[in-house]
């Protein structure tokens, strides 16, 4: 199902809450001139149905409410995951400008290469749910090489090497941290849980006995509705990195563009100098 996060976020919306709607009104149209015969002739059973009606949705509504928590929880965290590891990535490219020429020009590139692989390479990959491992391994291994074959010359050096392998081992947890955030989400139970819920709470609105069809019909739609935009917000938020609604790559580009790429010939840090 991971297909309908290629799908824009209006249009992923307007599809669940369009199902949920014609599950509702289509099984109250097949059950309305059945539902009578469940009740007295003389009497309506409305106000044990509205009991029971109750009853399921305030269970329901717990139960989704602490989703929707967990998910949004999951979400949050996994947009601090991508900030800190650009945030990471801007420390340690700051550490490297201070290596002596030419290890400070190779590591640095190193560094901007990773960079424009997550962004252009790594992200539009983990938003169709693939774990971008090779593209980002290569770059990260050629930086780490470059790394460690330098040789500190002085006491100094030796502390900015250290400091250096520090910030890269730092760069790989986040990084590890991101990917594996890529494939969360609720398990197919708890889907599972999600889904027949929603149709036994539309379904029990089946069966109240309303005289005028036409209010029967606006309850049942509207409650359907209701619970096609909540079913779709929290899928659109439990897969954090996937679809339109998804933890955004800015934080990266920022690194990108108001630091490492000044030192490029023709940044701006070029045409000041």
């Amino acid at each position: 199902m991971y297909w309908v996060y290629d799908l824009p976020g209006w249009l992923f919306g307007a599809l669940t809450v369009l199902l949920f709607s014609a599950f509702g009104i289509g099984g109250m149209i097949l059950t309305r001139r059945w539902v009578p015969s469940l009740h007295h002739s003389e009497v309506s059973h409305n106000d044990i149905v509205g009991f029971y009606f109750g009853a399921i949705t305030v269970l329901y509504g717990i139960t989704l409410g602490l989703l929707m928590v967990g998910v949004w929880t999951t979400f949050s965290e996994a947009q601090q995951k991508g900030d800190r590891e650009a945030s990471c990535l801007a420390a340690f490219y700051r550490d490297l400008s201070y290596f002596p020429e030419p290890n400070r020009s190779q590591l640095q590139t190193d560094l901007r290469r990773y960079t424009r692989t997550v962004i252009d390479v790594g992200w539009p990959l983990q938003q169709r749910g693939i774990v971008p491992r090779t593209p980002n391994r290569m770059e990260l291994d050629d930086l780490g090489k470059h790394l460690v074959s330098f040789a500190p010359a002085t006491e100094a050096q030796k502390s900015l090497l250290s400091e250096s392998v520090h910030q890269y081992n730092e760069l790989v947890e986040w990084r590890r941290s991101r990917h594996v955030s890529v494939t969360a989400g609720l398990s197919s139970s708890l889907w599972a849980l999600v889904l027949i819920g929603a149709a036994i709470s539309i379904s029990v609105t089946w069966a109240f006995h309303v005289r005028n069809r036409r209010i029967h019909l606006w309850m049942t739609a509207i409650l359907s509705s209701l619970l096609g935009m909540m079913v779709f917000l929290l899928a659109a938020m439990d897969h954090p990195f996937m679809g339109k609604i998804s933890v955004s790559s800015k934080p990266f580009e920022i690194v990108y563009e108001t630091l490492m790429k000044t030192d490029l010939p023709g940044g701006s840090h070029a045409r000041t100098q």
